[in-house]
This record gives structure tokens, C-alpha cells and sequence, in this order.
């Protein structure tokens, strides 16, 4: 039956596509890099001077650079069906990330638009080197998604060094690191068929953890670093382990930076640079040390002494909505249509790449396709503003290690985490007077704070019921 529903899905997009293949090398290119845990706050170009960064410092140069890209939650498989579908992972059932020991049958249900099906079928060629995590069984594997080519792992990660990767459908063991057997095979398929458009996915096992070993030149590299801490005054924040963390996560940062450099460095000597959309971005942000924590969303205390443990929550355990773990990396260039040098505050979300990946190809998106998203390619290319607000929700339902149902709302002053499974875990923030999250608020005396907590709780359950979503209380 999804074999069926897929060719019934490419004629019908056949048909509704806006470009003529013939016109085909009029189209942009599409290299869509995703990092995984990747911190917007760990590179050059975001003021973070230990990083080492210099590719991804060059598409904040050379293009557009998102400072409150955010995603719609902080962790893995559902912030990947946003970035593909523009929809929330409570719509498709996907509420945490896809667990093999868990829910080995699960994973996101092929009938549900995604943007390399739109674009495959309008006569692109498209192909995903790297990360899947959304299904394992054949019914949910990239090629049912509109991804002609696929080498990469499915689960949710493989070994930095000596992965098994599927290559042509089968299960390999290859020698060397991960991140640069993935941009090997990326830098063939960049090669392959010239005069005919491509969209390209890459998506890196790094940094995510563990980030070591890491290939020489970076090992070398990181061994000497010597990272600022956070906020070292953070109660009990275990500063030696902080440290030598960081150490080895920005190693892995720097990994990704130099395979990155080899893609743009490709895309200059085959002459594709200027009609090349490249879309460089995380799955979700990242903690090592703030607020206390280790990891995104679904993260750990990194502390000499752990809270107590509460009924759903081990003490070591802190899930949570942060800004660190939400915002991530987003750097645009596309030299034919984006004019360079730009820094956006606007909020963005994983939600708004399928639209915005549509109107830069000149696709269209099937009849009554229900999105979330906006394009903001007249914003980044200067020819409008974004008409909405900088409002955010975002949602995770921790089902892993720990429970949790966190939903949260954000204006550009305040922002609401509230948890519908364990009370007394409310947290309100002043953005504007405490941008870092450091004073939550949720019982304060204050009457402006009151009122905020009262708008946002309402605008909390307003979309989580717009959504049907299964944890409205």
C-alpha cells in the first residue's frame, strides 16, 4: 500500500509542479547540511572566539546569517520531521526520538509530504548522505520519502570512527571517520550528471556524543583549547568536566567545519557556487554547562551533586526548553538571489526550510497540504518582510530515561515552559531583562509577570488544541 500511495504521490506532483523540467538549469541547486547537536553559539561568527569555524564563518560572510532559528523541539526525530515536512512531531505521532529497542516498527508514515518527493518529482535529483532516524522498517526509509539516493545510517547514530554505514542498500562496516566518509560519498554525488539540478541532504553524525575520537588534525587541535566556562558560577556546575567536554565537542565542531569547507570548495571548482542554495543548520541547540546542563532537551545535570529525583525525573536529569537548546545554527548563501553579509533577527523555525525550499525551486506544494511554515525567502533575499509575529511554540513529550510534557510559548519579552505531567515545573522568563534564563518568574509577585504567565499559558493550550495534541490536560 505505501509503495502505491508513493507513485500515486509522484504523478500528482509531476502534474502540479511549476517548472518545466527542460527549464531544469534555470532551477538552483539545494545543499542542505544538518549538523547533529550542533549549538548555535559554538561558532566564530556567533562571538564564540574558541570555536574553529572559518566554512561556517564564511556562509555567515558570504550569505545570510538566522540568529533565532529555532527548532519546534529539542531532540532528534521530531525536530527532523520539521525541517522535512513542516509539521510538529505530535501531528505524526513522533514525540521523542525513534528508540530501536522501544519501537522498532514506528517511524514517520510515508503518505506525509515532504520536500525531496516534491522536488525528485519535479526532475530534481535528490539524495541523503548521512543521518535518517525517522524509521527503520522499508515502509519509513528515505527512498519513500522522495530521496533517489541514500548512503548513511538510519538509527539515531553509528561509531565516530569505523561506522557501518548502508551503502547500496546493504549494511557495511567502512574504515575511517564518519564525518568524512559521508562527505566523500556527498562529494561524488556533487559530481555526478552536470546540467542537472540537485538537492542534496547532508547529515552529519556530529558533534553528538561521544564526540571522540576525532580524526588527527582536530584531535591535535582541541587537545589545545582551553574553553571559557558559561557560567561558572552555576551551584555545584562541575567545571573540570565542563571543560574538558567543551574541548571535545568543539573538535567535533571543527570536523564538520572542514568537510563543510570541502563541499564549498567543490561547488566553486564545478562552477556551481552562484545557483547553489546552501542551507547550513542543527537539529536542535545544545547545553554543555549552561544552566547547569549536559545535552539538548532530554539533557543531564553536569553538576558535583544532583538535585533529588522526583516521580517521572531521575536526579540526574533535566529536562528542558532553554534557548540553548532550541536555537540552532542557520547560515543561508545563495550568491544568484541572496545578497551577502546579512545578520536576521527574526524568529525562524525548522518548520518554514519546506516552504522556503519550495518557493526558491519553484515548486508547489500539493492541494490541501496542511503546513506550519512560511518561506522567508523574500526576507533573506531583501525583496519583503516576514508578515507574522516572532511568537514560537515549541513541544517535547520525554518518553526515554525519563517523562516529561513540556510545552512552551515565546514572544520576543517572555517565555513560558510549562510541563502537564509533573506540576511545580513551570518556568517563566523576562527575554529582555534576562536574555540568558537565569530567574524564573513562574511565582512571581510581579503583575507584568503574572499577566505574561496568564497570555502564554492560553496561547499554550490554544495551539496545543488547534493541533489535536494527545497531551492537552
Amino acid at each position: 500500500m505505501a509503495r502505491i500511495l508513493n507513485w500515486l504521490w509522484v504523478w500528482a506532483l509531476i502534474g502540479l509542479s511549476a517548472v518545466s523540467i527542460a527549464n531544469a538549469d534555470d532551477r538552483p541547486n539545494l545543499l542542505f547540511v544538518v549538523a547533529d547537536d550542533q549549538a548555535e553559539w559554538v561558532m566564530g561568527c556567533s562571538g564564540y572566539k574558541e570555536a574553529k569555524t572559518p566554512n561556517m564563518d564564511r556562509l555567515s560572510r558570504e550569505g545570510v546569517r538566522l540568529t533565532n532559528c529555532f527548532t519546534p523541539t529539542p531532540v532528534c526525530s521530531p525536530s527532523r520531521v520539521a525541517i522535512l515536512t513542516s509539521r510538529y512531531g505530535t501531528e505524526v505521532g513522533i514525540y521523542d526520538w525513534l528508540n530501536p529497542n522501544k519501537e522498532p516498527l514506528h517511524g514517520l508514515d510515508p503518505a506525509t509530504v515532504a520536500w525531496p518527493r516534491i522536488l525528485s518529482a519535479a526532475g530534481y535529483r535528490t539524495g541523503l548522505v548521512g543521518k535518517w532516524h525517522l524509521g527503520l522498517q522499508e515502509q519509513f526509509q528515505p527512498d519513500k520519502f522522495g530521496y533517489q539516493y541514500f548512503m548513511g545510517f538510519l538509527p539515531g547514530g553509528v561509531t565516530p570512527q569505523n561506522p557501518e554505514l548502508t551503502i547500496d542498500g546493504e549494511k557495511r562496516t567502512v574504515t575511517g571517520f564518519v564525518v568524512d566518509l559521508l562527505v566523500d560519498d556527498a562529494l561524488d554525488f556533487l559530481r555526478k550528471e552536470p546540467g542537472r539540478p540537485f538537492a542534496l541532504s547532508v547529515h552529519f553524525r556530529e558533534p553528538h556524543s561521544p564526540y571522540t575520537p576525532l580524526p588527527e588534525s582536530e584531535a591535535q587541535w582541541s587537545a589545545t583549547v582551553d574553553p571559557k566556562v558559561p557560567n561558572p558560577d552555576f551551584p555545584r556546575l562541575n567545571i573540570a568536566k565542563v571543560k574538558q567536554l567543551t574541548k571535545d565537542y568543539l573538535g567535533s565542531v571543527a570536523a564538520i567545519d572542514r568537510n563543510l569547507g570541502r563541499m564549498l570548495d567543490e561547488l566553486d571548482r564545478l562552477k556551481l557556487n552562484n545557483n547553489t542554495l546552501v542551507i547550513y543548520t542543527s537539529d536542535h541547540g545544545y547545553n554543555i554547562g549552561q544552566h547547569g546542563v549536559l545535552h539538548k532537551g532530554n539533557g543531564s545535570w553536569i553538576l558535583t551533586e544532583n538535585p533529588p529525583a522526583t516521580e517521572h525525573i531521575p536526579s540526574g536529569l533535566r529536562p528542558n526548553m532553554f534557548d540553548t537548546s532550541l536555537r540552532v545554527p542557520a547560515l543561508i548563501r545563495w550568491p544568484k538571489r541572496i545578497p551577502p553579509g546579512k545578520t536576521i533577527d527574526r524568529t525562524i523555525t525548522h518548520l518554514d526550510w519546506l516552504p522556503t525550499i519550495l518557493s526558491a525551486t519553484g515548486t508547489n506544494l500539493p492541494a490541501n497540504t496542511k503546513i506550519h511554515g512560511q518561506s522567508i525567502l523574500p526576507l533573506i533575499s531583501g525583496q519583503g518582510p516576514l508578515d507574522r509575529s516572532d511568537d514560537l511554540y515549541a513541544e517535547f513529550s520525554v518518553q526515554h530515561t525519563m517523562r516529561s510534557d513540556m510545552r512552551s510559548y515565546r514572544t520576543k519579552r517572555w517565555k513560558l515552559m510549562q510541563d502537564f505531567l509533573n506540576p511545580g515545573r513551570d518556568e517563566l522568563y523576562d527575554l529582555q531583562a534576562d536574555p540568558e534564563e537565569t530567574t524564573n518568574l513562574g511565582n512571581s509577585e510581579r503583575q507584568d509577570a503574572q499577566d505574561a504567565y496568564k497570555q502564554l499559558a492560553q496561547l499554550i493550550r490554544a495551539k496545543m488544541a488547534e493541533l489535536h495534541d494527545p497531551f492537552l490536560k
